[in-house]
C-alpha cells in the first residue's frame, strides 16, 4: 500500500466504523477525538491514539476529517494544536465532514498557503453505509489530490465520485440532502396515510419497494416509522444544519426549495422539543402530530 499513514479526526457515530474500515483495511491508523474514550475500539483494531490533531497530523500522509459542522472543521484544522501545526507539505487533508461549501474553498485556500492540499469528500449512506463500507462519496478538489485521496475513501465507501474543484463535494452534499428532505416527509406521509386508512402498512411498504415509489429511506426508515421510534441513525439536528447550508445555497443561486424549507422547519420544531439526537425519520413524528384531531 503506497501511503499507509493515514489519521482520522472526529470519532463520532460516522467517523467510528469509517476509521475501524481503514484499519481493517491495512492502513496504519492514528486517531483523535475531542472524547479520547471513543477510541477505544480502534485501538483494539490496531490503530493509534493521538492527544491532538497536531499529533495524527505530525504521523500520517493524509488526515480524514469527520466531524459536525463548518467550525468544528475549523478547530481541528486550525486551532490550537490543529493539523496544520503538524502538517508537511503535501500531507492532504480529505474532509468528509459536512459543511458550507464556501467554507471549504476558504480552508483550502488557507492551506495551499502552507503547501497542504485539501479535498472535500462529504458522506451519504447512514450508519450502516458506514459500517459496512458501502458510503456513497461526493469529491471536490484537484485530480492529482483527488486520486491520491481514492484509495482511502475506497476503503470506507463503495460509489467514489469527482465531483469537480474543491467546494463540488460539499455542493453535491447540500443537493443530497435537499433531495432528502422530500423522501422523509412523503415516506412519513405516506406510512400515516396507510396506518390511517386501516392498511397493513408493513404490506405496504413491500409492495411499493419493488415499484416506482421505491427508496432508500422507504426501505430503511419506514420501520421505525411504523413503530414510532427512532433510534440513532444520523441525528435530525445535523440534518437541519445540512437544510440550512443548502437553502443558503438557493438563495445565493436563485433557487425556491419550499420543500427542503418546510423541512428545516419541521426540524427544528423537533430540535426544539428535544428531539435533536433522534433519527433524521423522527419527522414521521412531526407529521403524526399535525395529524391528531
Amino acid at each position: 500500500m503506497g501511503e499507509s499513514r493515514v489519521g482520522f479526526c472526529g470519532l463520532g457515530t460516522m467517523g467510528l466504523a469509517m476509521a475501524a474500515n481503514l484499519v481493517r483495511s491495512g492502513f496504519r491508523l492514528t486517531i483523535w477525538n475531542r472524547t479520547p474514550d471513543r477510541a477505544a475500539e480502534l485501538i483494539e483494531l490496531g490503530a493509534s491514539q493521538a492527544s491532538s490533531p497536531r499529533e495524527v497530523a505530525a504521523e500520517s500522509d493524509m488526515v480524514v476529517v469527520c466531524v459536525s459542522d463548518t467550525p468544528d472543521v475549523e478547530a481541528v484544522i486550525f486551532g490550537p494544536q490543529g493539523l496544520a501545526e503538524g502538517a508537511r507539505t503535501g500531507t492532504l487533508i480529505i474532509d468528509c465532514s459536512t459543511i458550507s461549501p464556501s467554507a471549504t474553498r476558504q480552508f483550502a485556500e488557507r492551506l495551499a498557503e502552507r503547501g497542504i492540499p485539501m479535498v472535500d469528500a462529504p458522506v451519504s449512506g447512514g450508519s450502516e453505509g458506514a459500517q459496512a463500507g458501502t458510503l456513497t462519496i461526493m469529491v471536490g478538489g484537484g485530480d492529482d489530490d483527488f486520486h491520491r485521496a481514492r484509495p482511502v475513501l475506497a476503503a470506507m465507501g463503495r460509489s467514489i465520485t469527482h465531483m469537480g474543484p474543491v467546494g463540488a463535494g460539499q455542493a453535491t452534499k447540500a443537493v443530497n440532502q435537499v433531495i432528502l428532505c422530500g423522501t422523509y416527509l412523503g415516506v412519513a406521509e405516506g406510512v400515516l396515510l396507510a396506518m390511517r386508512s386501516g392498511l397493513d402498512v408493513e404490506q405496504v411498504v413491500e409492495a411499493l419497494s419493488g415499484g416506482a415509489a421505491r427508496s432508500w429511506v422507504l426501505e430503511n426508515r419506514s420501520g421505525r416509522m411504523i413503530a414510532d421510534e427512532y433510534a440513532l441513525g444520523f441525528k435530525v439536528s445535523l440534518h437541519l444544519k445540512d437544510v440550512l447550508i443548502a437553502l443558503a445555497m438557493g438563495r445565493d443561486a436563485g433557487v425556491a426549495l419550499p420543500v427542503a424549507a418546510l423541512t428545516a422547519q419541521l426540524e427544528s420544531g423537533l430540535v426544539a422539543a428535544g428531539h435533536g439526537d433522534e433519527d433524521v425519520s423522527v419527522l414521521a413524528r412531526a407529521v403524526r402530530s399535525m395529524s391528531e384531531p
